[in-house]
């Protein structure tokens, strides 16, 4: 069985275009689930990068109630929206000494 080289490309092309349309699909579904109400969820490791902050202190912030947090399915979830929250807050707390 041989294929000529015009036919494999026309083959591979529509093989790429396939690949892509999944390669788009799986990036809805994963953002799907990384929100809620349409706004974006952190887990842990993402609000430790965000914040430069040891998993420590995120834990004191959820004790001391300064950053609100979601479980779901045993693991922990934060909106962004809750962590620029936190941001402004510690900026008017060091202004203000």
């Amino acid at each position: 069985m041989n294929i000529d080289k015009s036919e494999f490309m026309y083959w591979m092309e529509r093989i790429m275009t396939r690949f892509d349309i999944l390669n788009e699909k799986t990036k809805e579904n994963q953002n799907a689930l990384n929100s809620i109400d349409g706004e974006q969820l952190l887990d842990n490791q993402d609000v430790l990068q965000m914040l430069k902050i040891s998993s420590r202190t995120l834990q004191r912030y959820r004790s001391e109630e300064k950053l609100p947090y979601y479980s779901i399915s045993g693991k922990l979830y934060y909106k962004l929206s809750d962590v620029h929250q936190l941001i402004r807050e510690s900026f008017s707390a060091t202004k203000r000494k």
